[in-house]
């Protein structure tokens, strides 16, 4: 996988986000009931994914000697998106069930397994780069 041309991992990344804005603005929202997170909280979370897809996107049209920076950035920014989602979790303890649970440690896991491997080509690119 790290072998994948660096700024394709803008484009999986931003694809992620809008997908991740989906499920949670719209398919959680409609379900709010099985998934025991208010819909206040999850508009919040929805909301957030689509302001990465936006640097993910202008971050794959920049030129090759900035990707390594730009790819550390969004990884931090993924890393601290899922604190958020943590947070959000613990702080609505007493309603979110266990697929709500489930549902957030899954896009959880999936972030930060792509956070790791962007952290990884993003050193590589900056000790090529110097950038």
């Amino acid at each position: 996988m790290l072998n994948l041309n660096q700024e394709n991992f803008f484009l999986i990344d931003g694809l992620g986000a809008i997908l991740s804005a989906f499920l949670l603005g719209v398919v959680l929202v409609k379900f709010e009931i099985f998934f025991g997170i208010p819909s206040s909280a999850l508009y919040i979370l929805a909301t957030l994914p689509m302001f990465f897809a936006i640097y993910d996107f202008y971050s794959y049209r920049q030129k090759d000697d900035k990707l390594g920076r730009f790819l550390k950035g969004i990884a931090i920014i993924n890393l601290l998106y899922c604190c958020l989602s943590i947070w959000f979790a613990f702080y609505h303890f007493q309603t979110i069930t266990y697929f709500g649970w489930a549902y957030l440690l899954i896009e959880i896991l999936i972030v930060v397994i792509i956070a790791i491997i962007e952290f990884k080509i993003a050193h590589r690119l900056i000790a090529k780069n110097g950038k």
